[in-house]
Order: C-alpha cells, then sequence, then structure tokens
C-alpha cells in the first residue's frame, strides 16, 4: 500500500476561494447576454418632434410619455396598434413583454410641458407623464465596460501563459526561458544513498570526497583547499553514472537539481543561455547543493564542428554560457556541477579544463565482485529460491551493465509468475538471460528438412572451430531453436581482458568464418545464414589495418580520430592507400576462412557428430563438446568454473553468453 501524502492542513479547513479561467468565461456570458437581453426587453425607434406630435394628436398611439429633461429627449411608448403599424416585419411581437417606443428630441422640457397640457385637454393624450434625469455614469459605464472586460480577459491570460512570472511556473510561451530542472531535496521520500548504488567501488570511492566536502567543508577550506568545480562521469550506458549523482546528493544531504542536457536546447534562440542562467540563479540560492547535468553532450559538443551548417548556432551560444558560469562562481560557493555522458571524447576542450571540470571518474562495466553486490541490491524484493547461487549469476553475466542484471531479475521474476512458481529459481534466471540476448523461443517456427540441416552444419563449424583455437571463446551452449529473428545461436563466454593481442582477434575471425566454411564444405553451397557473421567479420579485420595497425603493409599507422576533428565526409587517407587497406582485409579475410576450413577437415567426423546431435536434441552444451573432441588443448574459463561443475549430470548448468554471438540466420545485410 502506498504512503499517504502528508497533510499539510490539519485543521481541515477549506482552501480560500480562487478565481480560474472558467469563472472569466462565465462573466464574459453574462454580460454578454445581459447585453442581449437589455436590448430585446424594448424595441426603439428615432422620430423627429413633428412625427411624435402627430402620433399624439392624430394617431392617439402614445401610451406613455417620459421625459429626460437633461437630455433635452422624450420617449413616447406605443399602443398596439401603432406599434404593430411601426414594426411590423421586425422581430416585436405584441403579448411578449416586449415595450415599442418612439424617442425624439424636443426644444425644451417646459414647452413640452405645456403641449402635454393641451394634449390632455384635448383628449389626444390620456396617459402617464414621467419626468428622469440619466445617471451621469450610465453611459459612461456602458461604453467602457465592454473595453475593460476585454482589457482584464488579455491580461488574465497573459499571466497564465507567462506563469504568474514564478520561476519554473506555467510552461507557457513567457516561461519558455526558465529552468526545467527537478529539485529533489531532503525531504524527498525518493532519496537514494550509496547502499542503492551497488559494486563501482572505484568509483564511489573517488566521489566521496565530495560528499565530504559538502558534509564538513572547513575541513578542507581551513587547509586552503578549493572545492572542485565539477567532477565529470564517463561510461557506457546503464553503468550507474546517474543513480550515482543522486547518492552523492543523497549522502550528502543537500538540494539536488537533475536536468538533462537536451532540456536546454530550443528552436527560439536564447532560450538555452536563459536556462542555463536560470538554473544556476537556483543553484546559487539552495547553496550547498548539487546541479546534475545528464548526457551533457546534447550541449556540450565541441564548437566550431557546424560551421558550415549555419552562421548562428543555438547549441554553442548554450555552451558558452555555461562555461561562463560555471567560471563564475565564488571560490567556495558550496555548488558542484556533476555530469554524466558516454562520449567524453566529444565535448569541448574548454569545458573539461581544470576549474570547470577537475575531475573524471570513469564508471567501468562491472567486473565480477561488483555484478555480485549489483545482484544483491536488485534481488531485495525478489521472492528467490533458497539454493540460488548469487556468485554463478554474477559469472553468468560477462559485460552485463547495472541496468541489464536489473532487467535479467526483473524478467527472471516474470518467467517464474508466467508459470505459477512461489520462488524464482537458477532455471528462471537462466531463460531469463537467453530470453533477454537470444530472444522469445520459436519453437512452432515451422523450418524445412534441409534448412534444419543447414542451420546444424552451421552451428556445430562455430563450435568445431572455436573448440580447436587457443584463443577461441570458450563455447557453452550451441542450439538450432529460433529466438526472435535468429534461427540458431551460440553461447560464449568470452575472457574480460583488457589488452587484446593480434592473434585473439585472427582467432575470433576464424571462429566467426568457421560457420559458412562447414557450410561449403559438407553442403557443397552457401546461404545467407552467415550474414551476420561476415558482418562482425569485416568489421573486425577494418579496424585491425585502420586503427590498430596489425597489418604487415600497413603497419604502426592508426586512421582512427578520438578528437572527432575529421570531417565524416572525407577519408584521412588517400585512394591508394584506401585500395592498400582492401587488399589487407580481403588478406585477412581470406586466411583465416582457409584456415577454418582446414580445422573442419581434420576434425570432419566429430563435426558430423556434433550437428547430427543438434539435430536431435537441438541443444548442445559444452559436455557434449568435450565427449566428442574430448578436453581443450589451452584451459579456458568455461573449463574452470562450469566445465566439471556437474560432470554427473547430461546438461551442466549453462552459463550465458556472448551478446555478438549471436547470429541471424536468413537475413542479407
Amino acid at each position: 500500500m502506498p504512503a499517504l501524502p502528508p497533510n499539510n492542513n490539519p485543521d481541515n479547513k477549506k482552501n480560500p476561494f480562487r478565481f480560474n479561467l472558467w469563472w472569466m468565461y462565465a462573466i464574459v456570458l453574462l454580460f454578454l447576454g445581459g447585453i442581449f437581453y437589455f436590448d430585446t426587453n424594448s424595441v426603439t425607434k428615432k422620430v423627429n418632434y413633428s412625427t411624435f406630435e402627430r402620433y399624439v394628436e392624430v394617431d392617439h398611439g402614445i401610451t406613455k410619455i417620459v421625459v429626460f429633461s437633461d437630455k433635452k429627449l422624450v420617449e413616447g411608448y406605443l399602443s398596439d396598434s401603432l406599434a404593430n403599424a411601426l414594426f411590423s416585419g421586425s422581430n416585436y411581437v405584441p403579448g411578449r413583454g416586449v415595450a415599442a417606443k418612439v424617442e425624439a428630441n424636443i426644444p425644451s422640457a417646459d414647452k413640452l410641458s405645456e403641449k402635454i397640457e393641451i394634449w390632455r385637454s384635448t383628449g389626444a393624450f390620456t396617459g402617464d407623464v414621467e419626468f428622469e434625469q440619466s445617471s451621469p455614469f450610465a453611459g459612461l459605464l456602458w461604453s467602457i465596460l465592454p473595453f475593460a472586460l476585454f482589457i482584464g480577459v488579455w491580461i488574465f491570460l497573459m499571466r497564465r501563459m507567462s506563469g504568474g512570472g514564478a520561476a519554473g511556473g506555467g510552461g507557457g510561451i513567457f516561461s519558455v526561458g526558465k529552468s526545467k530542472a527537478m529539485l529533489f531535496d531532503k525531504n524527498n521520500a525518493d532519496k537514494v544513498t550509496f547502499r542503492d548504488v551497488a559494486g563501482l567501488s572505484e568509483a564511489k570511492t573517488e566521489i566521496e570526497e565530495i560528499v565530504e566536502f559538502l558534509k564538513n567543508p572547513k575541513r578542507y577550506t581551513n587547509l586552503g583547499g578549493k572545492i572542485p568545480k565539477g567532477a565529470l562521469l564517463v561510461g557506457p550506458p546503464g553503468t550507474g553514472k546517474t543513480l550515482l549523482a543522486k547518492a552523492v546528493a543523497g549522502e550528502a544531504d543537500v538540494p539536488f537539481f537533475s536536468m538533462s542536457g537536451s532540456d536546454f536546447v530550443e528552436m527560439f534562440v536564447g532560450v538555452g543561455a536563459s536556462r542555463v542562467r536560470d538554473l544556476f540563479r537556483q543553484a546559487k540560492e539552495k547553496a550547498p547543493c548539487i546541479v546534475f547535468i545528464d548526457e551533457i553532450d546534447a550541449v556540450g559538443r565541441a564548437r566550431g564542428k557546424n560551421a558550415a551548417m549555419g552562421g548562428n548556432d543555438e547549441r554553442e551560444n548554450t555552451l558558452n554560457q555555461l562555461l561562463t558560469e560555471m567560471d563564475g562562481f565564488g571560490t567556495n560557493s558550496g555548488v558542484i556541477i556533476l555530469a554524466a555522458t558516454n562520449r567524453a571524447d566529444i565535448l569541448d576542450k574548454a569545458l573539461m579544463r581544470a576549474g570547470r571540470f577537475d575531475r573524471q571518474i570513469y564508471v567501468d562495466l562491472p567486473d565480477l565482485p561488483d555484478r555480485v553486490e549489483i545482484f544483491k541490491v536488485h534481488l531485495r524484493k525478489i521472492k528467490t529460491a533458497p539454493d540460488l547461487d548469487v556468485e554463478l549469476l554474477a559469472r553468468q553475466t560477462p559485460g552485463f551493465s547495472g541496468a541489464d542484471i536489473a532487467n535479467v531479475c526483473n524478467e527472471a521474476a516474470l518467467i517464474a509468475a508466467r508459470y505459477n512458481k512461489e520462488f524464482v529459481s537458477k532455471d528462471d534466471f537462466n531463460a531469463a538471460v537467453d530470453r533477454i540476448i537470444g530472444g522469445l523461443e520459436k519453437r512452432n517456427k515451422i523450418l524445412t528438412v534441409e534448412e534444419k540441416q543447414s542451420i546444424a552444419i552451421h552451428e556445430a563449424g562455430h563450435a568445431t572451430v572455436s573448440w580447436h583455437l587457443r584463443y577461441g571463446n570458450p563455447l557453452v551452449k550451441v542450439t538450432i531453436v529460433p529466438r526472435g529473428k535468429a534461427l540458431g545461436a551460440a553461447w560464449y563466454l568470452p575472457e574480460e581482458r583488457q589488452i587484446v593481442p593480434s592473434q585473439v582477434l585472427l582467432d575470433d575471425i576464424c571462429s566467426l568464418l568457421g560457420g559458412r566454411a562447414a557450410e561449403e564444405l559438407f553442403l557443397g553451397h552457401i546461404s545467407t545464414g552467415a550474414a551476420n557473421d561476415l558482418e562482425r567479420v569485416t568489421k573486425q579485420a577494418y579496424a585491425m589495418v585502420v586503427y590498430y595497425g596489425m597489418s604487415d603493409k600497413l603497419p604502426n599507422l592508426s586512421y582512427y580520430d578520438s578528437t572527432g576533428q575529421n570531417s565524416m565526409f572525407t577519408n584521412p587517407y588517400s585512394d591508394d592507400r584506401a585500395k592498400v587497406i582492401d587488399q589487407e582485409v580481403s588478406r585477412i579475410i581470406s586466411e583465416q576462412y582457409e584456415r577454418a576450413k582446414s580445422i573442419l577437415r581434420e576434425y570432419a567426423e566429430g563435426h558430423h557428430q556434433l550437428a547430427d546431435t543438434l539435430i536431435t536434441r537441438e541443444v548442445i552444451y559444452t559436455e557434449d563438446v568435450k565427449r566428442i573432441f574430448g578436453p581443450r588443448q589451452w584451459t579456458s574459463r568455461t573449463d574452470e568454473l562450469f566445465g566439471h561443475k556437474d560432470d554427473d549430470k547430461n546438461e551442466p548448468t549453462p552459463p550465458p553468453i556472448d551478446v555478438d554471438a549471436v547470429e541471424v540466420k536468413g537475413e542479407e545485410k
């Protein structure tokens, strides 16, 4: 049951009356209705004085006379017969309560009084006579009221659009320059602390100093130290950069302004710079506090890159204002800027200098101990089986970010609920990883016998070649059950390396080409099933030649531009050099393809056994490959962790996975 909101009105008093736009609509409608009522309560015709006298003396059609002496005006109410004659064809209907009258200008009230006495004496007029004095404000009111009402409505609408002049209010056209930052203060119910951030031990150690300064600034300022103006969190997506920034605010118990870099950019000129000024103004009022800008590369990209696209770049103006604000703080103002990005290489150099972002904290993908801690955090609210091995789950997910692990835990809970289980077991987690990486199983997908044999030979080719390569990724599981867009998939457990030798890359290319080589050798033809393999092989061979300098003809050369200064429309090398690059890429791929075919010829019998097992069982594991080919010559992580863990079982625990090892079949790129 969600927590109830705090009672800010303990006396249970009703809120005071608040005027809103609907009341304004009601006033306008009443005003228009009043005008309509007064206009339709009587019908009046303007005549000259001689005609008015004729209506009285000749037609005897005046039943009442009203004299306005100050205006020298007379009104005469008509009888029904005269009214029908004068207003025939109009909206006047006798007997409906609508009075018909005529009005005329008079020479003076005294002369009209004498004339009325004559009419009475002759019997031409026998009705009542009234003398009235018109109000001096009535005419003025009816002439000014419509304009005053219109001006009032206009002012009210403008105040609504401008948010009433309050910072960050309204969201109308006049508040477009206000900051859109979300404020999380120390009273916020969703406070995040370091306890909620698992892993990231190195990053937390480095950023704890910021927390210590916000808690006890005199400890540093007494020694002459200065606050770091800002810290930049850099790392792959999903590693917890935003969560770490929120934890800093939660631990320091200070206000936390959160905003995305894209929130500064608008279609209006000058809006981004205005929002930057407003954000830092609010931050100074709340100091000490933290300002967090997520995805800062949206506004902090290096300037001067789009000079040909236009002379005035709104994004660059926003960046200039951000640079000015960050450098304009007082030395110890208590405001610290945190920012997060995946692309620190494209940020402007002025933004990265000391005095703005003094520190760069790299938030890397979690290693094994960190993944164990992350699993423990996400498993707090999940009912797991008592025998669940969290360390085993962490070993099964190399290369997973914190967001990936959260997704695995949630998917495992959904799978367990689908089968009405009381606890989430190890099998549910294995199925969750397979589901996330490979997609949903499609056992009802119709495959012909020929297609099934082709897929089995292809996947067995990968397994055979990888098993006999020194740096081949250790095999975990091979399946020909369709998943997602893939008709077959091979799961590997790649080594977590910091430095990759050239032979590792060559063995990886050879392993990827094992499927296409098996098709050519044992089927006599090739298919589109290797489209994904060939795409990865081509990119990796090109990277070896162009980026890593691992080519015999082009040694020690790298055309990789980490700064992003080179134009995307031109290559940093000549056409002759491009031909050499193409030749080297083709040579590397051809050599590894022949190498894969050589391995398959040598172990053709074992390959056929693997393919037959796949056709029969649809899934094979490490133990099946080991039974056919024997133990690998080189010790692998898979052998150490899983190869002997379940020797008494036909299907050992299947640890996932190399994310890039899922192959798309029957689909040309």
